[in-house]
């Protein structure tokens, strides 16, 4: 197949190691033609193209594909998109994020391409945006889901939540949790010292970590909040805090404020290969994020047999099973985020016990071959659903 992937920005983050992982897989597992289109990687989230030029992906960067809502912009790179689409003659065409999403199904459809997919990574609307935005996005994405033949989501709650918007009917969806390189998250204890030590933590502290970044809705402040009562009742605990961005300086003020600072640590921006380690370094995943599809570092977290501490939003609750794999909060409500994180910390054998029940729940269900598989299986439905509409490698 000829299969062209769109996408905003190849930053540091879970739809960009999503997407590129499924098309190094097209490639090499089944030979597949494929062409990654995208806008720059701006920003301090970092950019994965170096990794995409490494493994070889053919690519093309489009200078106005910007996640930001530019209508000069926005209509030059859907001309760009268009002219490209043409010019590949691609089977299939699977869009990804807001931006690229809505321009790359409105470019695909105007060229008739026999099959248009989109993955819903998170929906672009959300309860924190204004009335406005809100109503603006679930319009844009309801117009673009008709224009698409059939719809990926990472979790079930976006299914959900997509349908119960309107944008389209639950017959249109599919359910591919975002895969990643499982083996990289086996066998990483002897890591675990090290990592420990650059890090400047002692043998009995317990570390509490959270990979994201630092962004609004990525939950931070809530953390901050919950670490005065964790503090309080269990010294020994340290907090992690993985990942950068614009709001790095206010949240260590935030921290210094409270005589805190002793207790954090910021990593500042890092490679996915450097994740394993530092979770590796890590007792505890703690998640408090308002907006998610399903976020990669719950999976590999649990991958590593830490168990996560969530707020109860999108898909955690598909993989931080209430009392299996860690706990379930509800969003906003810091006293009981803390409590939980105190429940872990004091309880040595709890966490092990939720590990490893969380390490057998995703090791097949998050390995990015599996993700392939399910994927590349659902083009070839669609194209042979639409096989006498369109010969192969045409488009009108």
């Amino acid at each position: 197949m000829r299969i062209a992937h769109i996408i905003t920005r190849m930053i540091l983050g879970g739809a960009q190691e999503n997407t590129l992982l499924n098309c190094r897989d097209l490639m090499r597992e089944h030979g597949d033609d494929v062409l990654l289109v995208t806008g720059p990687a701006l920003g301090p989230e970092g950019s994965l193209m170096n990794e995409v030029r490494r493994v070889g992906i053919p690519h093309v960067q489009i200078d106005s594909l910007r996640r930001a809502i530019h209508p000069i912009h926005d209509w030059r790179a859907y001309r760009e998109i268009r002219t490209i689409l043409k010019e590949f003659a691609p089977d299939v065409v699977h869009t990804h994020s807001a931006k690229g999403g809505i321009l790359g199904r409105l470019a695909a459809h105007s060229l008739s391409v026999p099959a248009i997919l989109h993955t819903v990574h998170g929906a672009p609307f959300y309860k924190h945006q204004s009335a406005l935005a809100r109503a603006c996005y679930r319009l844009c994405e309801t117009g673009v889901a008709k224009r698409c033949h059939a719809m990926i989501s990472v979790a079930d709650a976006m299914t959900d939540l997509m349908v119960d918007a309107g944008v389209a009917p639950r017959s249109k969806f599919t359910t591919v949790y975002s895969g990643m390189e499982v083996r990289r998250f086996q066998d990483r204890e002897s890591e675990r010292a090290t990592m420990r030590g650059e890090l400047g933590y002692g043998p009995d502290d317990v570390v509490v970590g959270k990979i994201a970044r630092l962004f609004d809705l990525k939950g931070h402040p809530f953390v901050i909040q919950a670490a005065q009562e964790v503090i309080a009742q269990c010294p020994s605990v340290r907090f992690l805090f993985v990942g950068d961005g614009t709001l790095r300086a206010q949240y260590e003020q935030d921290i210094a404020r409270l005589g805190l600072s002793h207790h954090f640590h910021f990593t500042g921006l890092v490679q996915p290969g450097q994740i394993p380690s530092l979770i590796a370094a890590m007792d505890v995943l703690v998640h408090a994020s308002l907006r998610e599809g399903l976020a990669r570092a719950l999976p590999q977290a649990l991958l590593l047999e830490r168990p996560v501490v969530s707020f109860d939003i999108h898909g955690a609750n598909e993989v931080v099973l209430d009392e299996e794999t860690g706990f379930l909060v509800e969003a906003c409500q810091v006293s009981d985020l803390a409590q939980r994180i105190i429940q872990l910390a004091r309880d040595p054998y709890r966490r092990e016990k939720m590990g490893r029940a969380g390490r057998r729940l995703c090791e097949k269900r998050f390995d990015h071959l599996h993700m392939t598989q399910q994927v590349r299986t659902l083009y070839q439905q669609v194209l042979k659903a639409r096989s006498d509409l369109f010969p192969p490698h045409t488009i009108r």
